[in-house]
């Protein structure tokens, strides 16, 4: 099933992708794989996905080290709390979630000398929702500035997760909010490649707003239980 389901979202994004005059290798795919077990990642991974993403840490953790064999690239995107930093600076490739520039700071102290520089994007809250994580548009680009000095830090670009509509018209608009934003970083003269939008739900929209970076997971792994049932 995760097999079949991978064929059909990889499929879904590069018709998508035309459908808006995109290229489909322009567009990356990250398997959500909270709450899944290592045996489902090792079964996307067989399928030809290396991309996974993580939203609890310890959960993270016990799969990174059972998976140490593999070449898989783990993104962490759940809210960063200041005693977290430390193992995710250790132990991921990516993290999608940052929005305060005291994480940055801890990250980028506690990155190790012998590791490449952690790729970062912003989370912003486009939507201003007060229950979600994520920076404001009018504190973006400080924000962006300060981040982009740090030196074992590599910011990549910008993630979100809108309010969730259903209109296909009004999932688009603030995908296309973050776009100009992300654009306006690169022109004063940020070296931003990564626009990370859309979910199952709202990956057309995403795609169609430019986006470089789909996170999916009920898409590829089914519907989440609350815990995993072992690892």
């Amino acid at each position: 099933m995760i097999s079949e389901a991978l064929t059909t979202v990889r499929q879904g994004i590069a018709d998508t992708a035309r459908q808006f005059d995109r290229t489909p290798e322009s567009i990356q795919l990250l398997a959500v794989s909270k709450t899944c077990p290592v045996a489902d990642i090792v079964t996307a991974f067989k399928s030809g996905q290396y991309r996974f993403g993580e939203s609890y840490l310890q959960e993270a953790i016990a799969k990174i080290e059972a998976l140490r064999d593999y070449s898989l690239e783990w993104y962490f995107i759940g809210p960063l709390q200041s005693n977290k930093t430390r193992l995710i600076a250790e132990n991921f490739n990516w993290v999608l979630s940052l929005d305060k520039l005291k994480h940055a700071q801890r990250l980028n102290v506690q990155r190790p000398d012998h590791l490449p520089s952690l790729n970062v994007c912003i989370q912003v809250n486009i939507s201003e929702e007060p229950q979600k994580s994520g920076v404001r548009l009018s504190d973006l680009s400080s924000l962006a500035q300060a981040i982009a000095e740090l030196p074992h830090l590599r910011l990549r670009g910008l993630m979100t997760l809108p309010i969730r509509r259903v209109d296909f018209n009004q999932q688009r608009l603030p995908f296309r909010r973050l776009r100009v934003a992300f654009e306006q970083l690169q022109a004063s003269g940020l070296a931003l490649d990564t626009l990370s939008m859309g979910m199952t739900n709202d990956m057309v929209a995403a795609i169609a707003e430019g986006s470089t970076l789909v996170r999916i997971g009920t898409g590829i792994f089914g519907e989440r239980i609350n815990k995993i049932n072992g690892l």
